[in-house]
């Protein structure tokens, strides 16, 4: 549980100093107010997949135990989070490209959408975790009535 939380944390310290890096990036550039770039993406991306994801993790583990699955878990975790990682870092190398008006090519894409397919497959195996550890909680609540 230590881990999902450390992680969450981490994912908000990041998560927000994407979001001033992102302010303080753009009008150093003289980069139009309001115009799209993926800056602003990672900041919300960390925050929403990162921070607040781990910690509805967080609580689903200490109803459920899911980490009694711990190789299960383990491979939810990690998959999971390196994709948050690498599609955030993508998310900030196409818009510091944007920002400073270099063209960013279609590699970037692809990793990113790399990224996209380890977060689903990290969620994939969370939620067979989950109805495991449901499953198993149904059991004992049957054996002890």
């Amino acid at each position: 549980m230590k881990k999902l939380l450390y992680a969450a944390f981490g994912y908000l310290l990041i998560g927000v100093g994407s979001g001033l890096f992102y302010r303080e990036f753009t009008k150093a550039n003289d980069f139009p107010e309001g115009a799209a770039t993926q800056l602003g993406l990672a900041h919300t991306h960390l925050l929403t997949l990162g921070f607040i994801v781990l910690l509805i993790v967080l609580v689903i583990e200490k109803v459920f135990s899911l980490s009694r699955s711990p190789k299960l878990f383990a491979w939810f975790f990690w998959l999971y989070n390196a994709g948050v990682v690498l599609t955030s870092a993508m998310l900030v190398w196409h818009g510091i490209l944007t920002v400073l008006g270099r063209e960013a090519g279609g590699m970037i894409a692809g990793i990113a959408g790399l990224g996209h397919i380890l977060i689903t497959a990290g969620l994939i195996i969370f939620f067979v975790a989950l109805r495991r550890a449901v499953s198993d909680s149904t059991a004992d609540v049957a054996a002890v009535a």
